[in-house]
Formats: C-alpha cells, sequence, structure tokens
C-alpha cells in the first residue's frame, strides 16, 4: 500500500494546460496569512522535482527568485530606467545606446539565471573585433552595473559580469598634431570662419573644447592691469566646463591663462561682430563662443563647424581632424620649442606631470639629452 505524503509535503501533478508536470511545495504562511507554495515544472516527473529542488534550495538560502521569464533585457531595462537617476543626461544617453545597440540584441533574450561568465566572455570577444576598449569597457560597465541592481533584488544569486575582464579591442584613432607649417595653413583657411577666434584661443592656450564651449565673458579679461605690480597681463579664466555640474575635469584644470596678444586682438573682434550678429542674445548667455542665437554649443556643432573651417587648408584633409587635437597641437609646438614637460602640464591643467607624459607621449619631444652631452664632454679626448 502506497504510503500517503505528510501534510505540507507538497505534490506532484500533470497540467493538461501546460502540457508539464508540476511540483509543489508548501512552505507554511507569510505575515499576512497566506499560504507559501513554491514550484518547479518539467516536461518529466524528474525534471520538476529537480526544478523544485532548486527553488527550495533558493529559498533557504533566503533568495526571492525571479520570474522564470525574467531576462537580461528586462534587467538592463529595469537599470536604464531607475538605476542612472540624477546622472549626467549624455550619460544616461550613452548608457542607452550601448545596451540598445550591443548588449540586448546580443543577450537580451537570455534568462537572467542561465547568463553564465562563459556567455559574457564569449559575446565581449566576439565585440572585440570590431569595437575600441574604450567601447568594450562601456559595455561591461554597463551589464555589470544592470546585473548588480538585479542582484540586490534578489532577481539573481550571483553577478557573473563581474567575473570576467574586458579584453584589447581594435586600436582606436591615433591623436596627433598640427606641425608649426600644418598650424599656419590651419589658420590661414579658418581666417574668414566664425570659429576663427574659437580655433586660434584653442591652438594658442590650449585650452579643452569643453572648458572653451562653457567660457563666458566675465571670465575673459581683454586688458589686465599694466600698471600693477606686478602687472597683470590680459587672460582667461578657465574655471567652468560642459560636464555635469559646470565644475573642470580635475582640480588642477582650474587655471588662469596669459593671452597671447593674437588671442587678445582677435577676441576683441570676436566680442564686436557676435554683439553685431546676435543683439542681446550675447549678454544674456554671457558665452564667448555660441550658435548664431546665442546659444550654447554642443560638441557635434564644434567638430562640424571646425572642420568646415579648415576645409581648405593646404595639406590637410580636415575630415582626418577634430577640435581636440588643437590642444595636442599646443603641446606638441611647446615642447618642439624646449618648453619644460612641469610646464606644459600647468598650462594644459593636468594633476601631474606623469598624465601629460601619459596623454601626449606622442606629441612630446624626447629632452632625455644632458647624459648624452656630459658624456662627450668627459670622453671628448679619448679619440685622440
Amino acid at each position: 500500500m502506497t504510503k500517503r505524503r505528510s501534510r505540507g509535503d507538497g505534490g506532484l501533478h500533470w497540467d493538461d494546460k501546460r502540457q508539464r508536470w508540476i511540483a509543489t511545495a508548501s512552505l507554511g504562511f507569510d505575515p499576512s496569512g497566506k499560504r507559501i507554495v513554491k514550484r518547479g515544472s518539467g516536461k518529466t516527473k524528474t525534471e520538476a522535482k529537480n526544478k523544485l529542488k532548486e527553488v527550495l534550495r533558493d529559498y533557504e538560502d533566503g533568495l526571492a527568485i525571479a520570474p522564470a521569464d525574467y531576462t537580461v533585457e528586462r534587467a538592463v531595462n529595469d537599470w536604464l530606467a531607475y538605476g542612472l537617476n540624477g546622472r549626467d543626461p549624455a550619460t544616461v544617453k550613452t548608457c542607452t545606446i550601448l545596451c540598445r545597440t550591443h548588449i540586448i540584441p546580443a543577450l537580451g533574450a537570455r534568462k537572467l539565471r542561465d547568463l553564465s561568465a562563459e556567455d559574457v566572455d564569449k559575446w565581449l570577444a566576439a565585440k572585440a573585433k570590431t569595437l575600441s576598449t574604450r567601447t568594450l569597457q562601456g559595455l561591461h560597465g554597463c551589464l555589470n552595473r544592470a546585473i548588480k541592481r538585479a542582484m540586490a533584488r534578489d532577481k539573481v544569486k550571483r553577478n557573473v559580469v563581474a567575473l570576467c575582464s574586458v579584453p584589447k579591442g581594435r586600436e582606436g584613432r591615433p591623436s596627433k598634431a598640427l606641425t608649426f607649417a600644418q598650424a599656419e595653413a590651419v589658420l590661414k583657411a579658418a581666417e574668414s570662419s566664425r570659429m576663427y577666434a574659437y580655433i586660434v584661443l584653442s591652438l594658442l592656450t590650449g585650452a579643452r573644447t569643453e572648458e572653451l564651449r562653457a567660457l563666458t565673458w566675465d571670465h575673459v579679461d581683454l586688458d589686465g592691469l599694466p600698471d600693477a605690480s606686478p602687472p597683470v597681463p590680459p587672460h582667461v579664466a578657465v574655471w567652468r566646463s560642459v560636464r555635469a555640474g559646470g565644475d573642470t575635469k580635475t582640480r588642477k584644470s582650474r587655471r588662469t591663462l596669459a593671452l597671447p596678444k593674437r588671442c587678445v586682438d582677435l577676441l576683441r573682434q570676436h566680442r564686436d561682430d557676435q554683439q553685431r550678429e546676435q543683439g542681446d542674445a550675447w549678454s544674456k548667455s554671457g558665452l564667448v563662443f555660441a550658435s548664431v542665437t546665442g546659444k550654447p554649443l554642443d560638441a557635434a556643432n564644434v567638430r562640424r563647424d571646425f572642420r568646415n573651417a579648415i576645409k581648405d587648408a593646404e595639406g590637410l584633409d580636415a575630415r582626418e581632424w577634430t577640435p581636440r587635437e588643437l590642444r595636442h597641437s599646443f603641446v606638441s609646438l611647446l615642447s618642439d620649442n624646449g618648453i619644460p614637460l612641469e610646464e606644459i602640464s600647468r598650462l594644459v591643467g593636468h594633476s601631474s606631470t606623469s598624465v601629460t607624459e601619459a596623454v601626449y607621449r606622442k606629441q612630446i619631444r624626447p629632452v632625455l639629452q644632458r647624459g648624452a652631452v656630459m658624456m662627450d664632454q668627459i670622453f671628448k679626448n679619448s679619440d685622440s
């Protein structure tokens, strides 16, 4: 005679509608008095029992089991909807594009509980064939944070993405700098452009493009204090950027730069032209560089107008250059003319010379010649 199950041990039955075996177990009652029932399903009795065992094991571990249809796509969409509150709009846009373009199409249909570290490794390896290392880091970061958020809400036991390293991607476009002859060609070609003052100021001061886009006239002094002791030259205060919060990239990026005479003369003319062109709009925004309506410029505006301005520059393909390379050119021209690395680092607003060396290693001319010079002097008579 078959022994009857103890009360609460659950049961096993066939579901005609789902065409699957359903194993159930009763685990008592929740605080509201509702019975706690856990279920596992499968095409066979054994599969259903094994699934129920997994559910019960997770329950005993203190994990609330995610719905069977909780996928990577749902986890990513939940993170995009609720996990980016307070972030800069540009950051939200970038994360959304990365998720919609790369993560969801490739991994979105995968059940979150079934996602393995091997799945992530294979996905990143495939992406590494077409994407840069920087983009791969962004993808890994987005997926990692999405699953970390899901794990904190008991949707999955562990974050397998944290176990995966980012492979090396394709080489990005190498940075480059203008030679002196090329710089003169750029300035000559841009002379009649609305971008002329922007290009000259960027090339001759090394300010970042995000710093120039946020520059206001109240931070520009075209007169200085020549009678002061010591005299204060005309200068520009680089204290803001278009970054979130309006602050500069680092604390040392806040710097006051003396203006070359060419910049002073050109900015005077630019201010007059801007007032004639925009009327009262220019004074309301206070921006040194703005659109024809006085609105702030975005990166795409600057890049497009810069390339249009230099399209006739002799010996250059405008499509291969971006505004940020004016800053690279500033570093290169100073280095070529013997300016010490420490001084260049202060001018460009880096926290240390090591940052300058790392970022502009291709633009900085090697100056470690003192040893060779001294050895020539020490051994100058050895060959005689």
